[in-house]
């Protein structure tokens, strides 16, 4: 139950990433060289506009979390935080130059504990935001092309030599 509970939040957060994306793209104007001369920073998702760069965006945010809950219960999921739920994994692009800013990946968790004698539940959340190993000057192309695949999480980020995984291990 719990799996099959967990999988369909998953399918439903993809759907609802989609979704968003496609009504905003539909909404927003198509970038043109004028636009991009712009200074400033977006979400990764906004700053992309080729199909094949949207949907590897899309699958490997999509592969992260499967990842990640792939193996939360044997790491990170242990002790009085045992049900970490990955809520978004977000980077900063400078408009101009398709260089990243920072990568975020936001968790959350709670505790709660039963008092016997009132039934009253007391709830101690807890919440987690996770930077990336990112390399400094890592561009977008260069970060998709590391991140695709089906095991993301593991994959060596561009100029470095350690993964999103090793960058949990000091955040969780």
């Amino acid at each position: 139950m719990y799996f099959t509970s967990r999988c369909a939040a998953l399918v439903f957060s993809a759907c609802l990433l989609l979704m968003a994306h496609d009504t905003t793209a539909a909404a927003a104007p198509a970038r043109t060289l004028a636009s991009t001369s712009q200074t400033g920073y977006v979400e990764l998702g906004s700053y992309l506009t080729s199909e094949s760069e949207i949907n590897a965006w899309y699958e490997a945010l999509y592969h992260l979390r499967e990842n990640f809950d792939e193996i939360c219960g044997d790491t990170f999921c242990e002790g009085d935080y045992s049900n970490i739920y990955a809520l978004r994994f977000r980077c900063s692009v400078d408009q101009s130059s398709g260089v990243i800013g920072r990568c975020v990946w936001v968790f959350a968790a709670s505790n709660e504990e039963i008092d016997p004698a009132t039934g009253k539940i007391q709830v101690t959340p807890k919440v987690w935001r996770c930077r990336a190993p990112l390399a400094p000057k890592t561009t977008v192309s260069a970060l998709l092309g590391a991140l695709a695949g089906e095991r993301p999480l593991y994959a060596t980020l561009p100029g470095t030599t350690v993964s999103i995984y090793d960058g949990l291990i000091d955040c969780l």
